[in-house]
């Protein structure tokens, strides 16, 4: 149903047939473009394939940086054909025909963390060939930080040599400029020979083994599903946990990996945030790639200062960010990724291990569960709690933009504030904390949790839950969805009143939306709400979770706008709703030079929220694991 292509399968993996013409689309603060990428990653490098064959290589180790941009190819002298495009879950593959030669060239990013690419080109020739194969790549370093605007083309501070070589054969390197090898073909009839290169920051030797071991190490580790209510999960499940774990990165500088975002937030504009992203996608890796997950909370807990404040973000640097936003909830976001990790793998002894802080704060590095202890406390005593008894908003919760959209005065707001969505999301948090905490710590949660389900039950309207107070309540004349799945799984919704509350939700925020609930109506539909949504609906309406899944999904995007390629292989945080003047693709705000529409691909959330929403049909979640072996998610769960 794509106009771009079709599903198809290679290596044994789910992979996509692109076939489509140039077209334009429009990133409304940038330039008309017909450039449609696909990003694939290990956990150091980001592969960035394009619709044309030629490549990006994206590198986050020490900086959001740029290590080449469109480029890389192999010539094959007096050969002239169109590129045939596939995408794989972590290869890119280019094949070039004429009436005798074929040219099948590989871009692989190895499983584990090398800083470079592996590239396999095959020629096969009918006739006697001689011929000159040569592999170009242009090396262009640039630092991507802070643009909100026109792109600076800012270069880093420290080049890093850039290799291109063939295995076994000639190299060149350079920080900056064209690289090329070139490799003499001498070819029988019939004959195929196969020539290896490999791109990127060199790290020592490679053999060219590392081509089948990581194919068989991904097919291997790539969870599999099959459901009758949602046969697309077959294809989307492991594509997307390959997009998920692709998009991570080892740290350089805080350890561990980040996990950010990605999309616009990082490769346009050069940031990672905010700091409840990295936390939250590495939900649904507690169950099939454990260490990861560890290895993300360990980073982000990282970003924060000694008395437990995560910042909102990192900079294009790695430097901590506060100048916008001062977010409320974020150490919820920390304390229950510890906690769904304890509990999915049962590894204690990880909350012994010290962890560290930035740089910035020249602090002891101390357990990691003292950093969520200290989160707590922060969370506790620094957020604090309003004169209702609810959690404070500080200048936003989940929603950066919650105190504007609720029209209240912001200075007002901020000293005053209060989000019924973060008490009602801590009172499904602190019960699951405390049971990894230490014994005071856990009853002060629990004795917390209970005091905030019982306010936030108090907010029932009748219809729905009210999603926040200034000088008076906000969401009460028209429902905010953010709030109300957390009403719900926190127990404060009873269960008569979370049936109504999801059949209203079906009859406004969901009809006439092939993508799913929109946050208000009119409003945006975005993963991370619909997410919750999901989950809620599983314990009470399991036929309106199902399908609210199958909108979220690349089938769905596709079905309802096959001529947008954002939503085919991977899509932005939030979609637009079918009554804006751009449906299905994503917001923009051009006059603060800020849009998710200049780079609508490649977010994270398009990954990791249906991976964990599947879970959660499943039965799958905290004190809930009976599906579980040795900590990791099945691969064949049905």
């Amino acid at each position: 149903m794509s106009a771009f292509g079709e599903w198809t399968r290679a290596e044994d993996l789910p992979a996509f047939a692109y076939s489509a013409k140039a077209r334009q689309w429009d990133p409304m603060i940038d330039p008309v473009s017909t450039r449609n990428v696909v990003h694939l990653g290990n956990r150091r490098i980001t592969l960035v394939a394009d619709c044309d064959g030629l490549c990006g290589v994206w590198d986050e180790y020490v900086d959001c940086r740029w290590i080449a941009e469109h480029t890389g190819e192999s010539d094959l002298s007096g050969l002239d054909a169109a590129p045939e495009i596939l995408f794989g879950p972590t290869f890119l593959r280019v094949t070039k025909t004429d009436d005798n030669v074929v040219l099948e060239r590989t871009v692989l990013c190895p499983e584990g963390e090398s800083p470079w690419v592996l590239i396999k080109v095959d020629v096969t020739s009918k006739t006697a060939l001689q011929a000159t194969l040569t592999e170009r790549w242009e090396v262009r370093q640039r630092l991507v930080n802070l643009e909100f605007g026109p792109p600076r083309g800012e270069a880093p501070p420290d080049l890093p040599s850039v290799v291109l070589e063939e295995i076994g054969g000639l190299s060149a390197a350079t920080t900056d400029g064209p690289l090329t090898v070139e490799h003499q073909v001498d070819l029988v009839s019939g004959e195929t020979t196969t020539v290896w290169f490999r791109f990127g920051i060199d790290d020592g030797q490679v053999d060219t083994d590392v081509y089948v071991n990581s194919l068989r190490i991904l097919r291997e580790r790539l969870p599999k599903a099959s459901s009758g209510y949602a046969p697309e999960a077959e294809i989307e499940i492991p594509w997307h946990a390959a997009m998920l774990t692709g998009a991570a990165c080892v740290d350089g500088v805080l350890g561990g990996h980040t996990l950010d975002q990605g999309s616009a937030y990082s490769f346009r504009h050069g940031f990672n945030g905010a700091a409840r992203d990295p936390l939250q996608h590495a939900l649904p890796l507690v169950y099939f790639a454990p260490d990861l997950a560890l290895s993300v909370l360990r980073n982000t807990c990282a970003w924060g200062s000694p008395d437990g404040d995560l910042p909102y973000a990192l900079d294009g640097r790695k430097q901590p960010w506060t100048q916008l936003f001062r977010p409320s909830d974020q150490n919820l976001w920390a304390l229950w990724l510890g906690a769904e990790y304890v509990s999915a793998t049962g590894d204690t002894r990880a909350l012994a291990e010290p962890a560290p802080y930035h740089p910035v704060h020249q602090a002891e590095p101390v357990p990691l569960g003292e950093h969520l202890r200290r989160q707590f406390r922060f969370f506790v005593d620094q957020v604090g709690l309003g004169e209702r008894g609810h959690v404070r908003i500080l200048n936003a919760d989940w929603n950066d933009l919650a105190i504007v959209e609720s029209g209240m005065d912001r200075e007002w707001m901020v000293e005053h504030g209060e989000s019924v969505l973060n008490s009602a999301m801590a009172a499904w948090v602190l019960p699951v904390y405390a049971e990894i905490a230490d014994p005071e710590t856990a009853a002060e949660a629990r004795k917390l949790a209970d005091d905030l389900r019982a306010r936030v039950a108090d907010e029932w309207n009748g219809r729905w839950f009210r999603r926040a107070y200034g000088t008076g309540p906000i969401g009460d004349d028209d429902l905010w969805l953010e709030v109300q799945p957390w009403a719900i799984l926190s127990g404060a919704a009873e269960p008569e009143q979370a049936r109504d509350l999801l059949r209203t939700i079906d009859d406004t925020c969901r009809t006439g939306s092939p993508l799913g609930a929109r946050v208000r109506r009119p409003g945006a539909i975005w993963f991370s709400i619909n997410m919750t949504l999901i989950w809620a609906a599983a314990r009470h309406n399991p036929a309106m979770a199902w399908d609210e899944w199958r909108r979220m999904t690349l089938h769905t995007h596709a079905a309802a706008y096959p001529d947008i390629w954002s939503g085919t292989l991977s899509g932005p945080d939030a979609y637009l709703p079918p009554e804006s003047d751009r449906p299905g693709e994503t917001w923009a705000m051009p006059d603060m030079g800020v849009a998710m529409q200049a780079y609508p691909v490649a977010n994270v959330h398009s990954h990791s929220q249906p991976l964990l929403a599947y879970l959660r049909l499943l039965g799958v979640e905290p004190g809930r694991q009976d599906r579980l072996t040795g900590g990791t998610f099945h691969p064949n769960v049905r």
